[in-house]
């Protein structure tokens, strides 16, 4: 194997050796939401003409799962590596700032779909969501575990002990996960708190993905592929920046 495969392989391996806990546990957390949510609001809500509740939450509760584990998975191992000093064996290799990218970013996307699929599969008899558009699903899937992990490189980097991994994490991934739309449609909220969504970049993602089920989103898949796409190249040049410039790693 080339360096970067085997960089890969081993950050493949580092979260399959706790499966339970990395793929495992957030595919029932995913259960236990759709069970409260669905439960409490099959008969109250109606998102789509000829949806239920539960067939339109399911989706957003899979991007979700894939979104917020990708993240996890590359900011995890680059702050673990950082506080035990292991760091330093990568730092001798002669591998690129693009190996490392390829393999950090490459192995959140592997865990995402991983976790993504295990929610699908668990979920699935809960209720039956019908696929229009498959490719929709598999590229806006591929691209938002891409973008969050590398984002999860930038926070990896930027962060230098647990506590601010933490903070990043619980103040900015997980409230833009769930202002998103997992668990409602946008428009049944208030003209203002709408548009607020629409700064949102986990909103395209979402809605995105749940077009590739129904053929209904609440704004057309070309434009939340065209930002999606902006999205992940501008925050993938700037991990590639701070790799290559070896920030706090090498300084």
């Amino acid at each position: 194997m080339t360096g970067w495969q085997t960089l890969f392989y081993k950050e493949v391996l580092r979260f399959w050796k706790v499966g339970f806990q990395t793929v495992a546990a957030p595919v029932i957390t995913a259960i236990l939401y759709l069970l409260i949510f669905g439960h409490v609001l099959e008969d109250r809500v109606e998102v789509y003409d000829s949806v239920s509740y539960t067939a339109f939450l399911l989706p957003g509760l899979v991007m979700m799962s894939v979104l917020q584990n990708a993240f996890a998975n590359s900011s995890s191992s680059l702050i673990q590596s950082k506080i035990m000093g292991n760091l330093v064996f990568l730092l001798l290799t002669p591998l690129s700032h693009r190996a490392w990218f390829v393999a950090y970013v490459g192995s959140s996307v592997v865990r995402g779909m991983a976790v993504g699929a295990g929610v699908m599969l668990a979920t699935w008899w809960f209720a039956q969501p019908t696929v229009v558009a498959p490719l929709w699903i598999v590229a806006f899937g591929l691209m938002g575990a891409a973008l969050l992990g590398a984002l999860g490189v930038i926070a990896g980097l930027w962060a230098e002990k647990f506590d601010q991994m933490a903070a990043f994490q619980n103040f900015i991934i997980v409230p833009m996960t769930f202002l998103s739309g997992v668990f409602y449609s946008i428009h049944s909220l208030p003209a203002f708190w709408q548009q607020v969504s629409h700064l949102n970049p986990f909103f395209y993602m979402i809605d995105g993905f749940r077009y590739g089920f129904f053929g209904q989103s609440d704004v057309s898949p070309w434009v939340s592929l065209g930002l999606v796409a902006t999205a992940l190249a501008a925050v993938s040049l700037l991990a590639l920046h701070l790799l290559k410039t070896g920030y706090k790693i090498r300084h």
